[in-house]
């Protein structure tokens, strides 16, 4: 199948920056919503699915609150809340069953995105957070020849998104990487050139833009609002978002 992905999707970025703070609707205070314990014998946090909005979901399917980030997995603004809000995030929301966690890929870099969200999504539900946090802990290392990497990527004319993808694979250790973590190179290889999810990706982009005007990443969405999102540090103000809420 033919796509036009690169160029629907490096228009669809092409105002949009890493890490420079998204805008939107604010978030009206609620009264506190309740507490709702996992089925027995789960939990909440290793309660993980795919969605339909091309995320995996992490909580409470019914929780009252629903945050959803759109985030990159080469972005440093989004490793920092990896690293810094999202254990939180987990353990004072998402635990109680009051807050459910959705991550959305948006391709911030265009091309450059491509192999890390390929196969970062080349896992099982239960691995595709642990894969995101390695990934995003991973950064320096995984992104440390991205220049040499992205001069042979553009001098590919006529590549294929899939070339471009596995390109930036093995050039920049994606591939690799997940080898190291359980997914077979033949099954990796397969995810880096499946068209109904490139295809599912620029639609994806496509319908954040239209529906949140994505600006940059991290960007968060409660319950259908934007989070306003100002300088400094994002943890500190999505736990004053989610306590606003009700959380």
């Amino acid at each position: 199948m033919k796509l036009s992905f690169p160029v629907v999707l490096l228009a669809a970025v092409a105002l949009a920056s890493c890490g420079s703070g998204n805008t939107g609707g604010n978030v009206v205070a609620s009264a506190p919503v309740a507490a709702k314990a996992a089925p027995a014998g789960k939990n909440w946090i290793e309660t993980v699915v795919k969605t339909p909005d091309y995320g995996f979901r992490m909580g409470n399917p019914d929780a009252p609150l629903k945050l959803v980030e759109y985030g990159s997995r080469a972005c440093p603004a989004c490793a920092a809340f990896d690293a810094e809000g999202f254990p939180k995030l987990k353990e004072q929301y998402v635990a109680t069953g009051k807050v459910s966690y959705e991550f959305r890929e948006y391709p911030i870099h265009g091309a450059l995105d491509l192999a890390p969200i390929l196969l970062g999504r080349c896992v099982s539900e239960s691995a595709f957070f642990p894969v995101l946090d390695q990934m995003m802990a991973n950064q320096p290392t995984l992104l440390a020849n991205e220049r040499d990497v992205s001069t042979r990527v553009q001098a590919m004319q006529g590549a294929t998104p899939a070339a471009i993808a596995t390109a930036y694979a093995e050039g920049l250790g994606y591939l690799d990487f997940v080898k190291q973590r359980g997914v077979p190179e033949a099954k990796a290889r397969a995810c880096l050139n499946d068209a109904a999810e490139l295809e599912a990706l620029t639609k994806s982009t496509e319908k954040a833009n239209t529906d949140y005007k994505v600006a940059s990443t991290p960007t968060f969405v409660l319950n259908g609002t934007p989070v306003v999102l100002g300088p400094g540090d994002v943890w500190p103000q999505i736990d004053s978002v989610l306590k606003r809420s009700g959380g």
